[in-house]
């Protein structure tokens, strides 16, 4: 056989065995994939069971969940059914019974309005009598009295006003007492505590000193040629030098305590340093005047610190020091005036005050006297211009020139330094004027007044720093008055010794009464 049929042979066995072997694989395919198919059925059909069995008893489980809930909610509301039928019920028997009472108190009330209505029938009834008796009982009074209903009332009404007034002015009169009382009360423990509390020694001087001396030879040297060395010391001091027959002494004589200061010292120190002359006698004064210069200095600053009291200006402060040469009455002016600041103080603690202010106002209340014998016008006066001339505040001002009562008190603080003036004026031993040297001054003053023509009565007041002379009209005119307080004025400056000024204040007063007949 030839190639090229078995080459035909073979391409004709696979063509035909190509096909044949694809359609069998085909068919192959074809059974596997439908028995697959088959077996996905039957699980999907027992899926779909399983899922419907299980659906029926879900179902099943549901409704008996639901019945469950059902009755659960049915017993539940025939519950809450109940119990608001019950309560609905228990509201209903309190409504009858509410009814019930509301019918029981309307009959009472009805009950009550008639019975009322009748009351107030018979009370008509008794108003309209007793209207008719008291307009008979009023008929009657007036025709007793005389008096009609207004003029009665008017009558009863004044009775009663004038008994008020009298309780009320009893009892005003009551009060006031019983204030004053309290008040003196007050006053004399504030009083009382405030001099106990102060302890001031009580300084008189007097108006002479006295000089020791090593030997009565000493006098002859004091005397000098013809007495030269004792007339330049008395020019040099104004002060007058007594030598006598007292052993060892030499007494200075002078009102000025300042000028015998300074003697004493100069004659002092002339005496130490035994040349004596009239060239080293003005030596010496000068220096004494220098050294109570600086002694009046450290006075004021001393009496400033003791008191507690500091700004004070230094001319102030120096004058406060000069005040230590100046007497009233005896009483050291200074030691005064530092016990005034001391009670000022103890008087503004206990009321609550202004101690500082009071102090001050205290020390400074006589610092006029510091220069009354050098200058015009009163202490007062000059104290009140030295007070504003250094700026001191209205406090103090008003204190220095009402602390004799010249000048109204604006403050209490000032009222105090009045009263701590007069304590410190009336301690035992402080002044020595007597009561009776005090009462004679007064009666002098008063019989200077009366002998003058046209004077009617005539006081002396202030202890003694004030004359009011009262006039009879007829006979002084207003012209006449300027002429008799001048002629006053000199009388007593010509007859009486005194300190400071009095004031002479003559007063006429016109009077004219009638009479409506």
């Amino acid at each position: 056989m030839a190639i090229w049929q078995v080459v035909l042979v073979v391409v004709i066995v696979l063509a035909i065995s190509i096909p044949v072997s694809a359609m069998l694989a085909i068919n192959y395919r074809k059974k596997v994939v439908e028995a697959k198919i088959g077996n996905a059925d039957e699980k999907a059909r027992e899926i779909i069971d399983e899922a419907l069995k299980t659906a029926e008893a879900k179902k099943r489980e549901s409704l008996l969940e639901v019945k469950e809930e059902s009755i659960r909610t049915k017993n539940e509301l025939d519950k809450e059914i109940k119990e608001r039928r019950a309560e609905a019920q228990r509201y209903e028997r309190r409504v009858q019974q509410k009814e019930e009472n509301i019918d029981k108190k309307a009959d009472a009330i009805e009950k009550k309005e008639a019975s009322l209505a009748q009351r107030e029938e018979s009370l008509a009834k008794q108003r309209e009598e007793i209207s008719k008796l008291n307009e008979q009982r009023l008929q009657e009074l007036e025709r007793i009295s005389g008096l009609t209903s207004e003029q009665a009332k008017d009558y009863l009404l004044k009775i009663v006003e004038d008994e008020v007034k009298h309780e009320t002015a009893v009892m005003i009169k009551e009060m006031e007492s019983r204030a004053k009382e309290e008040a003196d009360k007050k006053a004399k423990e504030y009083v009382v505590t405030a001099i106990q509390k102060c302890a001031a020694d009580h300084v008189s001087e007097t108006t002479i000193s006295v000089v020791q001396l090593p030997n009565d030879e000493m006098k002859g040297r004091i005397i000098g040629r013809e007495g030269r060395n004792i007339r330049t010391l008395e020019t040099m001091t104004g002060v007058d030098l007594i030598i006598d027959d007292t052993p060892e002494a030499v007494i200075l004589s002078g009102f000025d305590p300042i000028r015998r200061e300074v003697a004493r010292i100069a004659l002092e120190k002339l005496i130490v340093d035994g040349r004596i002359h009239p060239a080293r006698i003005e030596e010496m004064v000068e220096k004494a005047q220098k050294e109570v210069e600086v002694m009046i200095k450290e006075e004021g600053e001393t009496a400033t610190l003791e008191v507690g009291v500091h700004g004070i200006h230094p001319e102030l402060v120096r004058l406060l020091g000069k005040m230590k040469f100046r007497t009233s009455y005896g009483q050291n002016a200074l030691k005064h005036s530092i016990e005034v600041a001391q009670l000022s103080g103890l008087l503004a603690a206990e009321m609550g005050l202004d101690v500082r202010m009071a102090k001050r106002a205290g020390l400074l209340h006589d610092i006029g006297k510091a220069v009354d014998h050098e200058m015009e016008g009163s202490h007062i006066q000059l104290g009140v211009e030295l007070c504003r001339k250094y700026k001191e505040s209205p406090t103090v001002i008003n204190a220095v020139e009402s602390h004799h009562g010249d000048v109204e008190a604006q403050t209490l603080i000032a009222c105090l330094v009045q009263a701590a003036d007069t304590i410190s004026a009336a301690r035992p031993g402080a002044r020595r004027e007597t009561l009776e040297t005090y009462t004679t001054r007064l009666k002098q003053l008063e019989d200077i007044t009366n002998n003058f023509k046209g004077v009617d009565k005539s006081f002396a007041i202030q202890a003694g720093r004030e004359i009011r002379v009262m006039v009879v009209p007829e006979q002084i005119n207003d012209s006449d008055m300027v002429l008799l307080a001048r002629d006053i004025s000199k009388q007593i400056e010509a007859e009486l010794e005194y300190p400071g000024q009095i004031k002479v204040n003559v007063i006429r007063e016109s009077r004219v009464i009638d009479y409506a007949k």
